[in-house]
């Protein structure tokens, strides 16, 4: 079954440890909401810096990484589905990103 890679970007940090608490309960569902899809559950990231030709910047650019999730889906439209649930998606704080792995084997 293909994976997918599903990088985030954005996401508020709580304010509060109720707050925290909320989060962590509304990414646990979605993690068993995706059952055994769940390859790698992943984590945040901390700040991202991008290495390019042109140098080194301290800094993700215009939208940078915030952590990743790795799952294994039919196709891309499950992947995506899979994505749409994303705690950062349903508040509308971030974005997911989908990418499928290619087997090189």
């Amino acid at each position: 079954m293909p994976k997918y890679l599903m990088i985030y970007h954005g996401g508020d940090i709580p304010d509060t440890p109720e707050e925290g608490e909320k989060s962590m309960a509304a990414w646990d569902a979605w993690y068993q909401s995706m059952g055994a899809a769940v390859v790698d559950g992943g984590a945040p990231v901390g700040q991202s810096h991008t290495v390019s030709s042109a140098g080194h910047v301290d800094h993700g650019g215009a939208n940078p990484v915030s952590g990743y999730t790795i799952v294994e889906a039919d196709n891309y439209g499950v992947a995506c589905e899979h994505a749409a649930g994303n705690p950062i998606v349903v508040d509308g704080s971030g974005s997911v990103e989908v990418a499928e792995f290619i087997d090189m084997g």
